[in-house]
């Protein structure tokens, strides 16, 4: 370390990023009695609470709201001069978030972790200088570090995209008025959540996706439920195209040129929302002078327990290039702190459930057909539409359908899928259920209350077919 350079704090542990995994070694170690700091640029307690899950979900209910306003007649009710106020929704939002904030303040302040706003960079191993966010800059160093720095998301090199000036997700949720025409480069997560949303606030709105069907890694009959719903909602779909430039500004009047199936295509919108991807934040940060390695994707390299190839270094959550979900960053806070106390919880074989917040929702946990059958797994497959659950009759959400895959040869339940309204709770009980070990047939015997979202498991388990022998 340079001789200018000196340490202006000594802690227990530093802690360089506050979202999920982070802040919950803060509170947990704080609360032990260690010196803990919290260094964090921007978003106090990470993306999830400020620009991510939680805002995109607040969202996305006002636009439910919105789709039932323009359903009313369905449910007898009549309804006059329907109006989506975008600066509305927008600060319904932003209430939410500052009462998130509120509350991860509150928690350092009951921990005794303390928060250091401003940037960071690694100037030897262990010991950082940020330069706060106040003025003026500090030196730290912790007998222990955790690395969570996070992604952000990619704009890809496309002529003319960077000076169109597009939207990401965190345009996107601050936005105070409606589009005309929303053009969505991307049909992940984001892009789709999004996409619908802004449908039923009042956009037209085109997605456009390289692959030929929407969420490609999932079975075939979950694009074809997923394309009908979007189609019927009245989005386009340029499913198999490439965008090879991008003429306009976004919020004033945008063009993409493009291939589709070989031929050549121009779309044109008002807005572009680009949703294409996400990049680690770990250039720039000094990790070589850290000692700590990168991926040949520049995710930090990490272990089964989280250990970085610097000792007693840590990083977590969505920069070690795992699977992009709060609910992963916080077992990463697990398995880390698990480490630093003697424990013996791995991140090895852990299950990675996943939900979609389209409406109907999309979730699945554990194998999909298409996974295995490319590791040769045999299995029998139940499947049943969401009507079966009489539930949905009473909602009027009588789209979509659940399946589960058992073993071919035992009654392990080796995955399930759901596309239907309140699929992320209905899939939270079958994952308990794979969980604890427990055979199919234990959900199709339950006796589960009626009328419930839950009770279709009963119908769609006893379409099991015998096992093989």
């Amino acid at each position: 370390m340079s001789p200018n350079h000196s340490v202006s704090a000594e802690y227990d542990i530093v802690i360089l990023g506050s979202g999920e995994a982070g802040k919950y070694i803060a509170w947990t170690m704080g609360k032990k009695g260690k010196r803990v700091a919290v260094i964090e640029r921007k978003y106090i307690g990470g993306s999830c609470p400020n620009i991510a899950c939680l805002p995109s979900k607040n969202i996305i209910h006002s636009a439910k709201v919105a789709s039932y306003f323009y359903r009313s007649e369905e449910f007898g009710i009549s309804k006059d001069n329907v109006r989506i106020s975008m600066p509305g929704v927008r600060d319904r939002k932003r209430k939410m978030v500052d009462g998130l904030v509120q509350v991860h303040l509150d928690n350092y302040k009951a921990s005794g972790a303390e928060l250091i706003m401003g940037s960071a960079h690694f100037i030897a191993p262990k010991t950082l200088e940020v330069t706060l966010a106040k003025g003026g800059t500090q030196v730290v160093r912790g007998d222990k570090v955790v690395i969570g720095t996070g992604t952000r998301a990619i704009l890809p090199d496309i002529p003319g995209l960077a000076q169109s000036k597009p939207m990401t997700h965190i345009e996107a949720l601050e936005l105070d008025h409606i589009p005309d025409h929303l053009l969505v480069l991307g049909g992940g997560y984001v892009g789709l959540e999004l996409a619908q949303a802004m449908r039923r606030f009042g956009s037209k709105v085109t997605v456009v996706d390289h692959n030929k069907r929407l969420t490609h890694r999932e079975d075939e009959d979950v694009s074809a439920a997923l394309e009908e719903l979007f189609r019927d909602e009245g989005i386009e779909l340029a499913l198999g195209g490439n965008c090879y430039r991008v003429e306009g500004q976004s919020g004033k009047s945008i063009r993409l040129q493009m291939t589709v199936g070989g031929s050549e295509q121009v779309l044109e919108g008002t807005d572009l929302l680009v949703a294409t991807g996400r990049t680690p934040n770990t250039v720039g940060i000094g990790l070589e002078l850290a000692g700590v390695e990168l991926t040949d994707r520049g995710f930090i390299k990490v272990d089964e327990h989280r250990r970085t190839t610097a000792p007693d270094v840590w990083a977590v959550g969505d920069c070690v290039g795992s699977p992009f979900f709060t609910h992963i960053s916080f077992d990463d806070f697990r398995v880390v702190l698990s480490d630093m106390t003697g424990g013996h919880h791995v991140t090895t074989g852990r299950q990675v459930p996943n939900c979609m917040f389209t409406d109907p929702e999309l979730a699945r946990v554990g194998l999909n057909e298409t996974e295995a059958k490319a590791k040769g797994i045999p299995y029998r497959l139940a499947k049943v539409p969401m009507l079966a659950t009489l539930r949905t009759r009473t909602l009027s959400e009588t789209r979509g359908f659940m399946k589960a895959l058992i073993d071919a040869k035992s009654d392990n339940i080796l995955g399930f899928t759901v596309f239907g309204t309140g699929g992320g709770e209905i899939m939270g009980a079958v994952q308990i259920a794979m969980i604890a070990g427990l055979p199919y047939t234990s959900l199709r015997d339950a006796v589960l209350t009626h009328p419930t979202l839950l009770e279709g498991l009963i119908p769609l388990f006893s379409k099991v077919s015998p096992a093989s022998a």
